[in-house]
């Protein structure tokens, strides 16, 4: 764990202050955080993370659009955990539509229906330890860990168990990895490890299309996009 904090120092600056002072000392361009007292500020996300985030934001947003799940949003937002805890700010939040009454234009309160972090090398133990614990006593119903930093290619979801607990869930047997949270939804941890990132709309296509609800006409539109775009990838 120590190795673990001194490759974050650089990453991640913090200062003391009171949740009132961060509340008037963070911005809308860049993530900060509020933990037991202190600040967390980080670093500029790199192009890699920006790219993923990106992509994952059409695919879930797509999805969760079209099928009037709720909404998406991407950091920074605060979300806070519960009343005199930590406010997070995951670098992509859905919240499903029966827990709407808990948004307002400047914060979540509690725990979201799904969370995503993308790991970085200044936020492995943020987001595997101290993170990993808040969501999971915030009740936070999934989580996703997508780490695509060289040699260290990895992917870990969590669902929250029954005893309030978070357990890992496994990719399937046909390699993708689909949502608790989001019935039908799924990604393949594939195209995170690719050096360029598949189309988005030739894999949103990918996954509307092993939908059962979509109307024919919708379907043929999707298998169309489809077809267009498979000689690009």
């Amino acid at each position: 764990m120590a190795t673990l904090e001194i490759q974050e120092t650089a990453a991640i600056q913090r200062r003391k202050m009171s949740y009132e002072e961060y509340l008037r000392f963070a911005g809308d361009a860049q993530i900060v955080e509020w933990v037991d007292g202190e600040a967390l500020i980080y670093m500029p996300a790199m192009f890699e993370h920006q790219n993923i985030i990106t992509f994952l934001l059409v695919l879930l947003r797509s999805f969760v659009e079209y099928f009037e799940l709720g909404i998406v949003i991407t950091a920074p937002f605060e979300v806070k955990l519960w009343p005199d805890g930590p406010s997070r700010e995951p670098d992509l939040i859905f919240i499903a539509n029966d827990n709407l009454s808990q948004l307002t234009s400047k914060r979540f309160t509690g725990g979201p229906d799904l969370l995503v972090e993308i790991v970085s090398q200044g936020s492995v133990s943020q987001d595997r330890v101290y993170k990993f614990r808040e969501y999971e006593q915030a009740g936070v119903q999934e989580y996703w860990l997508l780490d695509r930093r060289p040699r260290q290619q990895q992917v870990d979801c969590y669902i929250m168990g029954e005893d309030g607990t978070f357990y890992p869930k496994p990719v399937n047997e046909d390699g993708r990895y689909y949502s608790e949270m989001l019935p039908g939804f799924w990604f393949d941890p594939a195209w995170l490890w690719l050096q360029k990132l598949p189309d988005p709309q030739f894999a949103l296509a990918q996954l509307m299309l092993t939908s059962d609800k979509l109307p024919e006409d919708i379907r043929q539109a999707y298998q169309a996009i489809h077809n267009r775009l498979t000689n690009k990838q």
